[in-house]
């Protein structure tokens, strides 16, 4: 799942990039509010976590923006801005949830989690393969009832994978969608990950699930055996 934060402190920025980070989301950051809006209406975000006082343009603004474009994207106000009349606002404007400054970071990330489960309502909050079951909540693996642990970026390509079961994906979709970069064929980033991940939940199982298509990319399926 994808998190846009837009906020101006640097220190409280970057804490927030790394904590949700860690806990297995992709996160991007913008320092001012034009650079928000701009990445909130272009990209695909599953959340915007988002300030009201920041420079060139308020979250006020944004918000405004954003749901007159239609945007429904969840958004959870995170400010030092504590009356009453300032939370009202928000809420009307068509904001989700308010948090204020300063917070506990197990309060913020439960709150993240219960507005992401709201908005994904209507998609499942597992992914399933055979005997592999990925929760995209709780952020946990699990195959034939064992736990599996896998880092951030595992369980990021694990979950593209899964949800493009059956398709096969190419080498530069993947760095795309799991490293943000374009892909270099002079590197083998691509190879060491999905031989890493192949370790964790495939090796030990039956069925086999992760594939090599020759000269095109991977694919994630049960093949009916021959």
């Amino acid at each position: 799942m994808k998190i846009l934060i837009v906020e101006d402190e640097v220190k409280t920025g970057d804490y927030l990039r790394q904590g949700l980070t860690e806990a297995g989301f992709v996160v991007d950051l913008a320092r001012d509010g034009l650079d928000g809006l701009h990445l909130a209406l272009n990209g695909d975000y599953d959340l915007v976590v988002l300030d009201v006082m920041l420079p060139r343009l308020d979250g006020w603004g944004i918000l405004q923006t954003l749901r007159r474009s239609s945007r429904e994207t969840p958004v959870l106000f995170l400010t030092a801005r504590d009356q009453v009349e300032d939370r009202v606002r928000g809420l009307e404007l068509g904001a989700d949830d308010y948090l204020v400054k300063p917070f506990a970071f197990s309060e913020f990330l439960a709150r993240v989690r219960t507005l992401l489960r709201r908005g994904r309502n209507h998609e499942p909050e597992t992914l399933r393969s055979a005997n592999l079951e990925l929760d995209l909540l709780r952020r946990r693996v699990n195959r034939c009832g064992q736990r599996i642990d896998l880092t951030a970026k595992e369980f990021a390509l694990l979950e593209l994978l899964l949800r493009r079961k059956g398709e096969v994906l190419p080498r530069s979709l993947i760095a795309s969608q799991v490293w943000d970069m374009n892909f270099d064929s002079d590197t083998n980033v691509i190879e060491v990950a999905v031989r890493r991940l192949r370790v964790k939940v495939d090796d030990p199982f039956e069925p086999k699930l992760i594939h090599t298509v020759r000269g095109m990319g991977y694919v994630l399926e049960a093949m009916e055996p021959i």
